[in-house]
């Protein structure tokens, strides 16, 4: 396992450098596209794609990426593991060029997180967590990103009530490009039950992270998201002691399932 965490670091930070090559370069465009469900698709998604593949391929493990061919449920309900990435979580964040935007790769185990690495390209923090070990924050050095993360910090994410302090601020970590009605509403309940709220705004994985660091309280997410979206920020979020639970049911997301949307979800 410790071989496998280093190969996934290890390929994104590859694949982090690709992308910044590419959002540091005052002549490009970004080669923006509409992909079938009319979100954009960039050149650094496919190069940071075709880069991580190259790289965990070795592995032998299969892999399921947002920017590759996925294969039928028949034949992916026999993989006991598989890598689960997001090449480039956040590309609109990407086109408008604020730096929230993350290289994601998860190892799936028996359709659960076990392994994930969340990098931000443009700052070089890295978030890495494998269940029942723990999860930790580091740096990976600039201008080009290279060697192994340092100034390494272990996460242990405050629990949603049990650790909320006296006079405390409750803190809700939510999208920056998709506060729904029903997140709205979410919001309205825990100011009624714990006064002011305090929210954070943040694009892609990071939210996850958030609470991962006990910097939020709880991130809901009443929208549309797919697995890749999620699995490395999962994989963090538990190592960390915290929980990534259905809205409707409280029960952990599941993986690798015939259909690759999440349900509405919690992380607290």
């Amino acid at each position: 396992m410790e071989k496998l965490m280093h190969d996934a670091v290890l390929a994104a930070i590859k694949a982090s450098n690709e992308i910044m090559q590419i959002y540091q370069d005052t002549g490009q465009d970004f080669g923006i596209e509409k992909k079938a469900d009319n979100s954009p698709l960039t050149l650094a998604d496919k190069a940071a794609h075709n880069c991580i593949i190259r790289h965990l391929s070795q592995t032998g493990i299969p892999i399921l990426s947002e920017e590759g061919t996925i294969p039928p449920y028949e034949q992916r309900k026999s993989w006991h593991r598989l890598w689960l990435i997001d090449p480039l979580d956040g590309t609109k964040e990407f086109i408008k060029k604020n730096g929230e935007f993350t290289v994601n790769i998860a190892l799936v185990e028996d359709n659960k997180p076990l392994l994930g690495v969340i990098l931000v390209p443009a700052t070089g923090i890295i978030y890495v967590g494998l269940v029942g070990f723990g999860a930790w924050k580091g740096e990976v050095a600039k201008p080009f990103l290279s060697g192994c993360p340092t100034n390494i910090v272990r996460l242990n994410g405050k629990d949603n009530e049990s650790d909320q302090q006296l006079g405390e601020q409750f803190t809700i970590a939510v999208s920056r490009s998709h506060l729904t009605p029903e997140t709205e509403y979410y919001i309205k309940l825990m100011q009624q039950k714990y006064g002011d709220v305090q929210l954070i705004s943040s694009g892609s994985s990071l939210k996850m992270c958030l609470v991962a660091e006990g910097k939020a309280n709880v991130y809901p997410r009443f929208g549309s998201t797919m697995e890749w979206d999620t699995a490395a920020g999962d994989a963090i979020a538990r190592a960390a002691g915290r929980q990534v639970v259905d809205a409707q049911n409280d029960l952990p997301l599941n993986y690798n399932k015939p259909d690759l949307h999440n349900p509405w979800f919690i992380v607290k």
